[in-house]
């Protein structure tokens, strides 16, 4: 942490600002209208543009993300901690997305397309435990100048990473509630708490490739977080057993281990960066901080397929 107060340049003027959830109108383009501008343009970038905006910036709202970071505090370190923060959560926002589409294409025995999914969610992953890179940055000192401004905020109060742990299987009723008076975030995380988890229908998928799977792990109380069962350890074993490489549910057993295991990657990393920033402290929202997060590394979400690893 430098020891100087922070200049925070001012990149928009908050009055231009199209404050809005709603998209921006746009054209829609053609290869033939490219084809034009190239020629119109003699190949260099179009810098003329109608209005009082363009369409980089109205695609993504741009003006209004850049609108948005609202520091606190004096200290340093704070926009790098906003800016990550911000980062994550339109990470976890695109990881959901992927999550939600493995699922419903394994409920339709669409196994190749589950497969290409779960390598970009891995990817995602990797991404977002690349993020403790930069955060491993912010000293103690550093953190402690704007910690209080915190009040109790917490990552773990975060519904899109709520979401994830819910899609995978990771199911608490005390945190969904943590929402529950938050009307336009509530329904949703409801519904993703009260349903089958991506790995729950790959379970089901399993039966239906001819595995004999217990009815308890094929219909169950969704709500409850997943628990490794005995029939299912049984068919991911005779997977990799009888399967060569290149079958269809071998690779799924893998991209499945490898999104587990690169979620393992985040959650260790999260704890040795908070440890190596507040120590044995309490974290902000009530929990007792790294050893909180130390016992939460030890979750797979897939259980029976590290299990099967010591038969193989």
């Amino acid at each position: 942490m430098p020891d100087i107060s922070p200049i925070i340049p001012q990149v928009v003027e908050p009055d231009g600002v199209v404050v809005s959830i709603d998209p921006r109108p746009m054209d829609v383009s053609s290869d033939a209208e490219r084809d034009e501008a190239v020629k119109a343009t003699g190949g260099e970038p179009r810098v003329e543009y109608a209005g009082t905006s363009n369409p980089y910036i109205d695609y993504q709202s741009v003006d209004l993300l850049h609108s948005l970071q609202h520091l606190r505090s004096d200290g340093y370190d704070e926009m790098c901690f906003y800016i990550m923060g911000s980062t994550k959560e339109l990470l976890f926002r695109g990881l959901h997305m992927e999550l939600v589409n493995a699922r419903d294409q394994i409920t339709k025995d669409h196994t190749t397309n589950t497969i290409e999914i779960l390598e970009r969610c891995r990817a995602y992953l990797d991404h977002i435990a690349d993020t403790w890179n930069v955060l491993g940055t912010i000293t103690p000192q550093g953190f402690n100048q704007f910690r209080n401004y915190l009040s109790t905020a917490s990552g773990q109060l975060s519904y899109m990473y709520r979401h994830i742990e819910f899609i995978l299987g990771n199911k608490s009723e005390r945190l969904a509630l943590a929402h529950k008076n938050v009307p336009h975030v509530w329904p949703a995380l409801k519904e993703n708490f009260e349903s089958p988890s991506l790995y729950d229908e790959v379970v089901r998928y399993l039966g239906r490739q001819g595995h004999v799977i217990d009815p308890g792990a094929l219909d169950r109380d969704w709500t409850q977080p997943y628990e490794a069962d005995v029939s299912v350890r049984a068919a991911w074993l005779a997977v990799y057993q009888e399967s060569a490489n290149q079958d269809l549910d071998y690779q799924l057993a893998e991209k499945l281990v490898a999104v587990d295991e690169a979620f393992s990657v985040y959650r260790w990393r999260h704890f040795v960066t908070v440890q190596k920033i507040i120590g044995g402290k309490p974290g902000t929202g009530g929990s007792a901080g790294v050893g909180w997060l130390e016992t939460v590394t030890q979750h797979r979400f897939f259980p029976e397929l590290w299990q099967v690893r010591s038969e193989l």
